[in-house]
């Protein structure tokens, strides 16, 4: 399975059905995260893109799972395929069972 950066160009106006589609768009983020399709998803600080790190097999595939989002009607997505993506690993202390 591959990994691929999605980066999406938001309106640079919000309009009343947008902000009101935020709520699912926020919902189905967390249950693709949960799956593990989705590894990481961050918003820039305007609030003009959007990037995502997306699992899975094809390109198309990728753009499936993207064309799920609510607010797809509002969304430009670019889809690149990862050599690599290394992220930071939560440790937690070990600890004993004694």
């Amino acid at each position: 399975m591959s990994q691929y950066m999605v980066e999406i160009q938001l309106p640079a106006v919000m309009s009343e059905d947008f902000t009101a589609k935020i709520p699912a768009q926020r919902k189905k983020i967390n249950e693709l995260m949960e799956q593990g399709r989705l590894m990481s998803y961050a918003l820039s600080d305007d609030y003009s893109r959007l990037w995502c790190v997306v699992r899975a097999e094809s390109e198309f595939e990728v753009m499936s799972l993207v064309s799920e989002f609510p607010l797809i009607d509002y969304m430009d997505p670019k889809i690149t395929k990862l050599m690599f993506n290394n992220v930071v690993a939560l440790r937690l202390p070990m600890f004993s069972l004694n």
